[in-house]
């Protein structure tokens, strides 16, 4: 009861401050992950946590009216293994591919911009202020008025609707039907080489001008779909899905951690059955009989 009562009172003084205008959020804790790849997480306290569940919980239909179809992160009823869906049935209708992505995405999100696309939605001072607050709060190592905290919820829709920007020019003024995006992982459909790129030319120069962004070379890719669609960790072909390479040996890596994690008593018998049965589900998506077969058939016996 002690920590209930707890919990209320801080729920109750936050509320205060917020009301009162004088809510400011605590520094950021940094720490580095390996896995998808190196990423630096700059994590607000649970107090912060708590203030932003509580904006997304607002924003997000608000943001959702908004955003085109083909939006595909950070939304109800959306998310990875529906853009994948998405993307095959894209790659049944045009014989060729424009896949790209951003060019250090979060680190380069320019605050005056956020700031003027926010205030074409919401209309509401109070809460723009807010916004204002959380998005100029100062980030280690990020110069002024650029970058988003990877680690915060906030973030990860304000980075989504910065790019919605984008969407609308291609596919309400351009009138690019084959067109999907996850975050900043886009891909584009056309019948032939020439218009991709061409859409790629209109692209780099739409972000650049409007957002202050730039394309990764290293991550845009014109072929043929018949080579298979690289996107979110799959290979989509028209009539298959495949899990690249990368990810397999990441899944792979991650299930002989959580077996050595368990052989010296640091993971019980639950949390890493939990664990395969959430990576066996994510493959289920891709056609990977055997692989899933491989899978249970190499894991941990339990006893």
């Amino acid at each position: 009861m002690r920590n209930i009562s707890y919990l209320e009172t801080e729920l109750f003084k936050i509320q205060d401050e917020l009301q009162k205008g004088c809510w400011q959020p605590s520094p950021y804790r940094i720490f580095e992950i390996r896995e998808p790849k190196p990423r630096r997480i700059s994590a607000t306290d649970f107090r912060d946590r708590v203030v932003h569940h509580a904006i997304c919980n607002i924003l997000e239909p608000i943001f959702d009216k908004w955003l085109i179809y083909d939006t595909w992160a950070c939304r109800p009823i959306k998310g990875s293994h529906a853009a994948i869906k998405r993307a095959q049935q894209f790659s049944r209708q045009y014989p060729y591919f424009l896949k790209c992505d951003i060019r250090k995405y979060f680190q380069s999100i320019d605050h005056k911009i956020l700031k003027h696309i926010l205030q074409r939605i919401i209309k509401d001072a109070r809460l723009l202020a807010l916004l204002n607050q959380i998005i100029d709060h100062p980030l280690p190592d990020s110069p002024l008025g650029k970058g988003l905290p990877i680690g915060n919820l906030t973030s990860q829709h304000f980075a989504n609707l910065y790019l919605g920007k984008l969407d609308h020019e291609l596919k309400d003024k351009q009138a690019i039907k084959g067109y999907l995006r996850y975050m900043d992982d886009m891909l584009l459909f056309a019948t032939d080489n020439n218009t991709l790129h061409q859409y790629l030319q209109q692209l780099e120069s739409f972000i650049q001008e409007q957002l202050g962004l730039k394309l990764k070379p290293s991550a845009t890719l014109i072929a043929p779909v018949s080579e298979g669609v690289p996107f979110l960790g799959f290979r989509i072909f028209p009539n298959l899905i495949r899990l690249n390479r990368q990810t397999l040996h990441r899944f792979r890596r991650r299930k002989i951690s959580y077996e050595h994690a368990y052989k010296c008593g640091k993971l019980d018998v639950e949390k890493l059955t939990a664990s395969v049965q959430s990576m066996i589900a994510h493959i289920q998506h891709a056609n990977s009989r055997r692989l899933q077969q491989s899978l249970l058939l190499s894991s941990l016996p339990l006893g």
